[in-house]
């Protein structure tokens, strides 16, 4: 979906306001794809700051399926996302610095699905966990230890101690 922006990056005071539904189902960051189950229509806001350039202001709330770092239990991830950019105009836009900001704004046009897709990337998570306190899976059996323990024996010496552990091997 796209929003024109020509009028707001014309006119003095222009305020542009809207509410677009997401089309997208599902995010693909360039390694996975996770499916959106719950997702909020897009609340957008672009203010007219000067000729040529505006503030994006723009709210998303979703919910994707995904799987735990450790275990690998389905879960669903939610994200509440929020964004603040300054975006110019074409002819702005090749004076300002903030090149790589211009990603949803073709011409003067406003990418939704594009601005969406950047605000998840921005806001990903560095670990996708079901719980703090998950056990993951066991490095031997593979069980998952959160089910139930395996007794295996998990216990990695440490490496700087292996020559050490050599002599007393070798008798």
């Amino acid at each position: 979906m796209f929003i024109h922006l020509s009028d707001v990056f014309t006119s003095e005071g222009k305020r542009l306001d809207a509410e677009i539904e997401l089309e997208m189902t599902c995010f693909d960051n360039g390694l996975e794809r996770f499916e959106i189950v719950e997702k909020s229509p897009v609340r957008v806001c672009v203010e007219h700051l000067e000729t040529g350039k505006a503030l994006l202001k723009a709210d998303l709330q979703l919910t994707l399926r995904a799987a735990c770092d450790r275990c690998l239990t389905e879960v669903p991830l939610p994200l509440s996302l929020h964004a603040e950019r300054m975006i110019h105009s074409p002819e702005k836009a090749e004076d300002a610095e903030e090149d790589d900001d211009q990603l949803f704004v073709e011409g003067y046009e406003l990418d939704v699905e594009a601005l969406a897709h950047d605000m998840i990337i921005g806001n990903w998570p560095a670990k996708i966990l079901c719980g703090q306190d998950c056990l993951g899976i066991c490095p031997v059996c593979g069980q998952n230890r959160n089910v139930r323990d395996c007794g295996c024996d998990t216990f990695v010496p440490d490496p700087r101690m292996a020559v050490i552990q050599d002599i007393f091997n070798a008798k």
